[in-house]
């Protein structure tokens, strides 16, 4: 029998589909009855409306998950929604796009000798001065593999007491054959492009340079060596923020036998976004990433955290995400609209108070960013608390209405659990209201995931690391990540040990 995934045929994957459908409504059914029968015989006093609540909600669950799109955008609805029906707004676009960034090279066009004729008297055609007819082409310049020959110069003195060498490039390895440029393109293309090292290859056969996929990881493995001190400086560099984002994803790790689950961590500041790859989810983990850190940590409501608080392992203090909160809501909105609305569009009022806010960037000076705090935490306590004390009250009518197993009763009670995280904000301006900082530091360690799988050693999730560690702290401090690897390394070769951190480059 073939897989589903294997299946192309529309009509076919249709007709599986809705077999699926069927099986699965049939199933639940029958562990429903199940269910009830095991809780009589337990002598449990079950409402059959109750599972058939359930039920219903798990089925709609299954085809939104199917179905509906995945996007957590909300439909606009500023109470203009009649008046506007009929009305189409004028399409705009952003018509050509400055490109300060690109070299310009000037093309001049000219007529053949046998076509400077005029066709009315016959006359020669003379050119007209400067007067161009002028227009503008994005072109691509193919990528270009060369081999350099280098001859370092001798020299000697009349005496001949003495011969001297014209020094060569700065070698990447003693006697290696690559570049440190060509080690940082491999780099960039895997971590920052999501190009596994075998379409590298091919891509490089086609430009006419014949390599293989381990001899491109022995380029990143050395360059990566002598990244280390940076690196590790990086890490220390992210826990001195007074509020750093943390959050974690699978990542896997490829053994000739199998396939485990790994984890990979981050912990972001503004300017710093690093990670660690741990064979597993644990407290230890957990304090391996944030050490000594007793300052306020943003997270997504993961147990670990907090739990390292409650058994004395760390002094931080732990804030939760009201987007995750949101997601709740939004998860439940299928079985419960009535409830969820209400809910979403509070959460939303958080997040129209929070626009308000004055920023605060590293670049903000001392005695601004006071004044900002100052600024930040007096809207807050006058526009925020009222909107918080609002969505706690209606959260507690709700919540003995509420199934406690159902999506609606599983949000509620996921917010009152972590509400002393969630309302951490009113009384630290500092504190954002999401962990979307550290989602975005992480979706490029997803997107690279999915395209080259994971690691397939411990010393390949070390690379991982450290590479997406400086190319993603480049991105966040607007420097290009292939100019810091190449001067990082290239100033750690000459002088081993070398730190070299993103400030040192503006």
């Amino acid at each position: 029998m073939s897989k589903v995934t294997e299946i192309r045929d529309p009509k076919t994957l249709k007709e599986v589909a809705s077999h699926l459908e069927k099986t699965v409504i049939r199933q639940t059914k029958e562990i429903t009855k199940l269910r009830l029968e095991n809780a009589r015989l337990r002598g449990q006093d079950v409402s059959p409306q109750t599972e058939l609540t359930l039920l219903k909600e798990q089925l709609e669950a299954m085809r939104r998950s199917m179905f509906a799109a995945s996007s957590e955008r909300r439909p606009i609805n500023d109470g203009n929604s009649d008046q506007d029906k009929d009305e189409k707004k004028p399409k705009t676009g952003h018509g050509p796009r400055s490109q300060p960034n690109l070299p310009i090279e000037k093309v001049v066009h000219t007529l053949d000798e046998d076509e400077r004729t005029c066709s009315f008297c016959g006359g020669e055609l003379r050119e007209m001065g400067e007067q161009y007819e002028e227009s503008e082409e994005i072109t691509a310049i193919s990528l270009e593999y060369k081999i350099l020959h280098h001859c370092r110069q001798k020299y000697r003195c009349a005496c001949n007491a003495q011969v001297v060498t014209a020094p060569g490039p700065v070698k990447l390895m003693a006697g290696g054959r690559y570049s440190i440029d060509f080690a940082v393109q491999v780099a960039e293309h895997k971590y920052l492009d999501h190009l596994p090292l075998e379409r590298q290859v091919r891509a490089m056969a086609r430009a006419g340079l014949v390599i293989d996929s381990q001899t491109l990881w022995d380029q990143i493995d050395k360059l990566a060596s002598h990244l280390l001190p940076t690196y590790e400086a990086l890490c220390k560099e992210a826990l001195k923020a007074g509020v750093i984002y943390a959050d974690e994803t699978r990542w896997q790790m490829m053994t000739k036998n199998k396939t485990c689950r790994w984890w990979a961590w981050c912990v972001a500041s503004d300017t710093v976004a690093t990670y660690r790859i741990f064979s597993n989810r644990s407290q230890d983990a957990a304090e391996r990433m944030l050490g000594k850190y007793e300052r306020v940590v943003m997270t997504d409501g993961y147990a670990t955290y907090d739990a390292l608080v409650k058994n004395h392992k760390a002094k931080l203090t732990v804030a939760h995400c009201w987007a995750h909160v949101r997601r709740k809501f939004i998860d439940a909105e299928d079985a419960y609209p009535e409830l969820s609305e209400p809910a979403i569009a509070m959460i939303k009022d958080l997040y129209k108070i929070e626009k308000k806010l004055p920023r605060i960037t590293p670049n903000t000076p001392e005695d601004e960013r006071g004044e900002r705090l100052e600024l930040r935490h007096r809207i807050r306590q006058q526009e925020s608390r009222p909107k918080i004390d609002e969505i706690r009250e209606w959260a507690y009518e709700n919540l003995p209405n509420i199934l406690p197993e159902s999506k609606m009763g599983k949000a509620l009670s996921y917010m009152l659990k972590l509400w002393p995280g969630l309302t951490l904000f009113l009384e630290n301006p500092a504190v954002p209201l999401d962990n979307n900082a550290a989602e975005r530091a992480l979706r490029g360690v997803v997107v690279g995931r999915k395209n080259h799988y994971g690691s397939r050693s411990k010393r390949g999730t070390e690379v991982a690391a450290l590479l997406y560690t400086m190319m993603e702290t480049a991105k966040l401090s607007g420097i290009d990540p292939r100019t810091y690897l190449r001067e990082a390394a290239t100033r750690a070769i000459k002088n081993p040990g070398t730190i070299t951190l993103p400030s040192d480059l503006t």
